[in-house]
């Protein structure tokens, strides 16, 4: 994730949040029927391994990521996972699960949205907290509305991750990894590769061909010289064989239009 370190104030407030959002709207709730399932432990802000063995990455959520290999914590990565824990414990270990249309991951994980004992989604709970950013991947976007919403509402209150704003501009991308980046379109173009929307500053944003149907082509075709904010994960063409024809350095893959809005 690409964004600047919360200070240190701000690594205080979290259990205010909790207490400040108790009686907040619940979001996404459940639905009628739900299998029921043990979580073994809490792996991070957005996945959980079930004691039959499967690890679950939480749709619609993408949690701050915790250190490895001797990277340290990005900002709010332990307090997710503190969070995710005390939700799962407040449900007894036992949280509801719904499978998503695509079930795995391309790591071999269950896609899922969990739930707690009181039927409140669990990313729209963290979401609503500050504590991760909305994601939307096809097919898995059922409950994008909703979790806008409950993300929108801790946007709005500045909480968590929203504290400082998160946003940042293309010229300061410097490496790949989620973000969420705002910039000027000065190009749409369109070819067998899909729709590409370029940004002021070496930014492309692609929409794959088999994913253009979820777009609306009107407002795509209106964002030349608007201000957009796009959010996904940031790949450096420069690592995969060099640029070719003044290509852009930066690229990030839309597979929803949830990550994608315009903002003049």
């Amino acid at each position: 994730m690409l964004m600047k370190k919360a200070s240190l104030v701000g690594a205080f407030f979290v259990p205010g949040i909790w207490l400040s959002v108790a009686q907040a709207e619940v979001f996404c709730p459940a639905p009628a029927s739900l299998a029921q399932v043990e979580v073994q432990r809490v792996v991070d802000g957005d996945t959980v391994r079930l004691k039959d063995g499967r690890s679950v990455r939480m749709i619609g959520l993408n949690a701050p990521e915790t250190g490895k290999k001797g990277l340290t914590d990005e900002p709010y990565a332990v307090a997710a996972r503190q969070r995710l824990q005390a939700l799962v414990d407040a449900s007894e270990g036992r949280v509801g699960l719904r499978p998503g249309r695509e079930v795995k991951d391309r790591y071999g994980r269950t896609l899922a949205h969990l739930y707690g004992a009181d039927g409140e989604n669990l990313e729209a709970r963290l979401l609503a907290e500050g504590l991760g950013f909305q994601v939307g991947v096809a097919p898995n976007v059922d409950l994008v509305a909703c979790q806008q919403a409950a993300e929108n509402s801790a946007r709005k209150a500045r909480l968590g991750l929203w504290r400082q704003s998160p946003v940042q501009s293309v010229g300061q991308l410097k490496r790949s990894g989620f973000a969420l980046v705002s910039g000027n379109v000065s190009k749409i173009e369109r070819n067998r590769g899909g729709i590409w929307i370029e940004l002021q500053g070496s930014l492309v944003l692609r929409i794959a061909p088999d994913l253009i149907r979820q777009f609306d082509n009107t407002l795509l075709s209106g964002l030349q010289g608007r201000t957009i904010e796009a959010r996904g994960w940031v790949q450096d063409r420069a690592k995969r064989g060099g640029l070719k024809n003044a290509q852009a350095r930066w690229l990030i893959p839309l597979t929803d239009p949830s990550m994608l809005k315009s903002t003049n």
